[in-house]
């Protein structure tokens, strides 16, 4: 069977009788099962996927199907579904089983997608590697000596090898655009307040994110369109209307702006750069207007986005105190041990490292120093991001400054695994919506990524123009 880029391609297939349903289950656990190596899945759902197409072949037959009949999907292992265990791959949710399902798999599964399986992520999402898991690392398909990314790296690699045809996953500071970057897919993190949180296992609850990844820009923008929008169990969602992402076909000519700062720091690869410039020669052969815009507040991003985020882990991480669910430890004798014990045989290296830096930052006599100091400045971020979406309709830049690194390569440096995230972690602490997409390849066959930046609600122009964009330069 060939490997389907999109919904459109399978359904097509499957009307001309070309394919059923439970032929494509079977070859995507096929090639789950032949790519056991690169450490994706935690946990495939065959039998229960294999059921379920074979229901969804009886309602073809008789056109009772939904929109998304042949769409087989992934879920990050932070997104809950009800009966399914959930752990975001940490060994203090080992074995827990979800008594419910996200707001965002409820939507989806109600329009006849197909879960065939949770994927392997950064233990809580933190990390950009995909190295954190206490369930080893994701390698990169594109090449199994380099990581995957984080912490979305298994949603991403099931995508990038043909697992399955589309994965949700969670975005806090760059979690889907960089290992979509990474893994040559398309990667979306949607405006704050766009997606419900409802069902995510929280990192850091004002920066956290759902978001597809996919092969192609057409299946993002219909997950989008079904699963985005007001949700009762998500007072931050926004009760602004659902655009028709699957309709848009505005054709217009826009306005875009390059980071300069960004295309001339020092740490961003020449292959990056090159690629970056590449799509912004193809945007002004396309008819935009491109101009160098300046963004001062660069270095800024990375520091404040740490001290936010670390805070919110360490308040939203007590739970996972050894009382109600998850490890407890068996060598605690009282209250006070059974704190103790679990959360340090629980919790992984990394997660330990952000709990107590949040822990610090909060601190009395250091919250104001620190904490106060960082949520100042995510104002001026946000309050400067929105003056420059005033001049410009997009802000262009690389998804990630190098290509996917080496294994082990940055893993007892974690200052310069947090750089990693300098162009991602903008739309997290802005709120603003933004996607990776394709963009080329390096020498050495690895892919690149170029991240688009929209105001807050318009994702439908912002998944437009990557659509076109991947046409223009035929990466699909």
């Amino acid at each position: 069977m060939k490997g389907y880029t999109s919904l459109a391609s399978i359904q097509h297939d499957i009307s001309s009788g070309k394919i059923t349903i439970s032929g494509l289950v079977s070859h995507y656990l096929d090639v789950i099962d032949s790519k056991k190596h690169l450490n994706a899945f935690l946990e495939v759902y065959a039998e229960e996927a294999m059921h379920k197409a074979k229901q969804l072949d009886d309602k073809l037959k008789k056109g009772t199907a939904g929109r998304l009949a042949g769409m087989v999907l992934a879920l990050k292992d932070n997104i809950c579904y009800k009966n399914h265990r959930v752990s975001a791959s940490s060994r203090i949710l080992h074995e827990f089983t979800s008594l419910y399902s996200a707001t965002v798999v409820e939507r989806l599964l109600a329009e006849d997608v197909i879960v065939i399986g949770r994927v392997n992520c950064d233990e809580f999402a933190m990390g950009a590697s995909n190295e954190n898991s206490a369930f080893g690392p994701v390698l990169n398909d594109a090449d199994n000596s380099k990581v995957s990314g984080g912490s979305s790296g298994g949603a991403a690699v099931a995508v990038q090898a043909g697992m399955c045809l589309a994965a949700l996953a969670s975005d806090t500071g760059g979690s889907i655009r960089q290992p979509a970057a990474f893994c040559g897919v398309y990667g979306l993190k949607p405006t704050y307040g766009r997606v419900s949180r409802s069902g995510l296992i929280a990192y850091a609850s004002s920066f956290d994110q759902i978001g597809p990844i996919t092969r192609s820009v057409s299946d993002m923008q219909l997950i989008m369109e079904i699963m985005a929008g007001p949700d009762e169990l998500d007072a931050n969602t926004s009760a602004q209307a659902v655009d028709k992402y699957s309709e848009h076909q505005a054709e217009k000519k826009y306005s875009i702006g390059y980071l300069k700062e960004a295309l001339e720091h020092e740490g961003v690869d020449e292959e990056v750069k090159k690629a970056t410039w590449n799509i912004i020669n193809k945007l002004k052969e396309l008819g935009h207007e491109v101009r160098e815009i300046s963004f001062d507040m660069l270095d800024y991003l990375v520091p404040t986005y740490y001290v936010l985020t670390t805070a919110e882990a360490s308040s939203n991480l007590s739970r996972f105190s050894g009382l109600m669910y998850g490890h407890r430890s068996p060598n605690a004798t009282d209250l006070e041990s059974t704190f103790r014990l679990s959360r340090t045989e629980g919790f992984g290296p990394e997660v330990k490292r952000r709990i107590m830096l949040g822990t610090f930052v909060l601190s009395a006599g250091y919250v104001d120093a620190y904490y106060t100091q960082a949520q100042k400045v995510r104002r001026l971020v946000q309050q400067k991001t929105n003056e420059l979406l005033k001049t410009c309709d997009f802000i262009i830049s690389p998804t990630t400054p190098t290509p996917a690194f080496g294994l082990g390569e940055k893993a007892s440096n974690p200052i310069a695994m947090y750089l990693a995230d300098i162009f991602t972690v903008h739309a997290n602490i802005a709120g603003n919506p933004a996607i990776s997409f394709p963009a080329s390849v390096t020498q050495n066959g690895l892919p690149v990524g170029v991240q688009l930046m929209g105001r807050n609600f318009e994702e439908a122009q912002l998944m437009k123009l990557a659509s076109d964009l991947s046409e223009a330069t035929e990466q699909r």
